[in-house]
């Protein structure tokens, strides 16, 4: 099963119509306001009538019903399709109906697997760098990086920030952080997660040089280190005045890199 990209629509789950409904005490008073400018002779709107037109406006904005498919599936298999989904194999469909047969509607499976790949919380699962899993919630295969990315910059793009939160920074930083995890050098990488919009695209490279000025940093902290003579990385580091979690971090990463 292909995994979503930034293209794709919200989730169903926030999917409501974007209409607002007049709301009922509101439309009451500018109806009698009206009758009382509209002098004599004029019939008077009839009683509940701004009631009756309001009620479809207001049905509007429920949000959509999860589809009948999707909650058997949440009961049939609830640490995959539950509140906290996550990845599923590729071939997965033909697995469920080897499964369950002709308790699954052909279409209804396909419309069911499709809202579910694409709504908000299986795209954070994929975005996490979550490995794959079969029906009995085994993992089978790590997840490839290129999904990691799209499902990244989709729910991000999802995002609405708040007061004083800079998202592209965050969404730097998580690119980065992907591609750290992903092990591949920055050309492999690049040639794996390849996006069609130049700015997407600009804004991964732009992570992944500031990953590289990180790492050149690490690298200098663990020379500093091995020439220093200290005998402990606390002791390096009060030495040098620095943060004993950032260099340790900053070990770690260049032992990585060296390795």
């Amino acid at each position: 099963m292909t995994e979503p990209v930034s293209s794709l629509p919200e989730t169903p789950a926030s999917d409501a119509v974007a209409a607002q409904p007049v709301p009922v005490v509101q439309a009451e008073a500018g109806a009698r306001r009206r009758n009382r400018r509209g002098g004599r002779g004029r019939a008077a709107a009839p009683a509940g009538a701004a009631t009756a037109a309001a009620q479809p406006a207001a049905s509007a904005r429920t949000a959509r019903p999860p589809h009948p498919v999707l909650l058997q599936l949440a009961q049939q298999y609830p640490a995959l399709f539950g509140d906290s989904p996550k990845p599923l194999k590729r071939g997965v469909f033909q697995d469920l109906q080897a499964a369950l047969g002709e308790a699954l509607e052909k279409d209804g499976l396909k419309q069911a697997l499709a809202l579910h790949t694409r709504s908000t919380r299986y795209l954070n699962a994929v975005a996490s760098g979550m490995a794959r899993h079969d029906l009995q919630g085994v993992e089978v295969e790590a997840m490839a990086p290129e999904h990691v990315l799209h499902a990244l910059m989709e729910v991000f793009r999802r995002k609405k920030p708040r007061e004083g939160e800079d998202l592209q920074a965050k969404l730097a930083r998580r690119i980065g952080l992907a591609f750290v995890d992903s092990g591949l050098s920055r050309d492999a990488y690049l040639e794996k997660v390849q996006l069609r919009d130049p700015d997407a695209q600009a804004m991964v490279e732009a992570a992944l040089a500031e990953v590289a000025a990180q790492d050149a940093r690490a690298e200098a902290v663990l020379r500093a280190f091995e020439g220093s003579g200290a005998d402990t990385v606390e002791a390096f580091a009060d030495m040098y005045g620095m943060n004993i979690h950032q260099v340790q971090r900053q070990l770690q990463r260049a032992k990585q890199l060296k390795a």
